[in-house]
């Protein structure tokens, strides 16, 4: 009963306090899209990938030469043109399990995610960096024959804040 007196008091009908609700439903709605706004946007984020590789057992200095001629030049080249942020390269201190075996690992930070899928630009450099087409498509034939895998994974970064 104290509540219907309250609201006599007030003078809010029925159909006000709908208009009410949605104001500020409208209003909360708004602040948190204005907030939505002041992040940057995903595909302006830098965008990193980690690749490993898994070679043929006595043939890793093999792939790791092909890699070093055919596609360090382009990583590199990449990164000049700023499309990369950083690269960064491992291999494994001790050994593993077959199953859990890698044998080098690349990771790369993109600008963002269009910068690491741009395959028009990456072909012209390509072309390029490697003037013998022959020779370049054969020698990247040769280094993916020697892998057993190949895995490429996005990162996504997280904090425990």
């Amino acid at each position: 009963m104290a509540s219907n007196e309250f609201k006599k008091n007030l003078g809010i009908s029925g159909g006000a306090r709908l208009v009410f609700a949605a104001a500020l439903l409208l209003a909360f709605s708004i602040c948190a899209a204005a907030q939505g706004l002041a992040k940057p946007a995903p595909q302006e984020s830098p965008y990193k990938i980690e690749y490993s590789y898994k070679i043929k057992w006595g043939y890793a200095d093999e792939w790791l030469a092909l890699f070093q001629k055919n596609h360090l030049p382009l990583l590199r080249a990449l990164q000049e043109e700023g499309r990369i942020l950083s690269v960064s390269f491992d291999k494994p201190r001790y050994h593993a399990s077959e199953q859990a075996r890698w044998d080098f690992r690349v990771t790369i930070t993109w600008k963002n995610i269009a910068a690491s899928v741009d395959p028009g630009t990456e072909q012209a450099l390509i072309r390029k960096l490697f003037p013998d087409q022959a020779a370049f498509k054969r020698e990247e034939q040769r280094r993916f024959e020697l892998l057993l895998e190949h895995t490429d994974v996005p990162l996504a970064p997280f904090s425990f804040e």
